[in-house]
């Protein structure tokens, strides 16, 4: 199947490892020219020649931390400057702290919030004229199985990210006259180091060792394992082409069937 995506222009956040670098070298691997962002110089320059060495794709890479509007624009000037406007953009960030809602003071609540979702706002808002410009447009919004189901020590994300999910729903409708999609993807327990994070916190709460928590993982999803990086990015890859044209305001779950929820 043809994607569509050959010579189009994709921003990608947070790409300078796990569902961010893997998205980022799947558009890459397609024929996007691909422009990626993290707040780490070392870590997002790394993560750039890699996926061009892969690929043999034109790849950017710009430092910048989402949750900083003046970093957003300094990232989407320096695309459009190198690659001539945008025509994909995934949203994307790292998750915030694990613990209890209850744990939480002010500050840990303001930065989640500016994390999660008004990185998204801003990311979106920065990037619309460009797209409108091109004739249209496609964004993916990344999420977590949170916004479906509540995950315990996750009380950050469970309030936060489900904001996100009402976000993709709005723009999606607003978005839709200008020829522009939005959708959303919604991982399960892929292995990226963020997981692994998790489950160490998780294992730790618990009182068990590292593979304990994983087997009590894994023996929650259907599949019966974790999911790899590259399965979910080649959903993301869908979801931004032309092959998925009459598909938004769609939530797509690529979780091993672990989110037993109906709607």
């Amino acid at each position: 199947m043809d994607l569509g995506i050959e010579g189009k222009v994709a921003m990608v956040a947070a790409a300078s490892q796990g569902l961010g670098f893997a998205i980022a070298q799947a558009l890459a691997a397609e024929g996007a020219r691909v422009s990626i962002a993290a707040r780490q110089p070392e870590t997002i320059g790394a993560a750039a020649a890699r996926i061009a060495q892969l690929t043999g794709a034109q790849v950017m890479s710009s430092v910048a931390d989402v949750a900083s509007a003046a970093a957003i624009e300094a990232w989407h000037s320096a695309t459009v400057e190198r690659f001539g406007g945008v025509d994909l953009l995934v949203t994307n960030s790292g998750g915030p702290p694990a613990g209890p809602a209850s744990g939480f003071d002010d500050a840990a609540w303001r930065n989640a919030f500016e994390l999660l979702l008004m990185s998204a706002v801003r990311t979106v808002r920065t990037v619309l004229p460009s797209m409108e410009a091109r004739g249209g447009g496609s964004i993916l919004m990344l999420t977590s199985s949170s916004v479906k189901n509540p995950i315990p020590n996750l009380g950050l994300s469970n309030v936060l990210r489900p904001a996100v999910s009402a976000l993709v729903k709005t723009l999606a409708d607003e978005f839709a006259p200008r020829k522009i999609r939005v959708n959303q993807l919604v991982p399960g327990r892929i292995s990226t180091e963020r997981l692994t994070y998790l489950d160490n916190a998780n294992a730790k709460r618990a009182g068990i060792t590292l593979e304990e928590q994983r087997k009590r993982s894994t023996g929650a999803i259907p599949l019966g394992r974790y999911g790899e990086p590259a399965e979910f990015a080649r959903a993301a890859a869908f979801l931004l082409s032309d092959a998925a044209a009459y598909i938004t305001g769609a939530t797509l779950q690529v979780d091993g069937g672990a989110i037993r929820s109906v709607g």
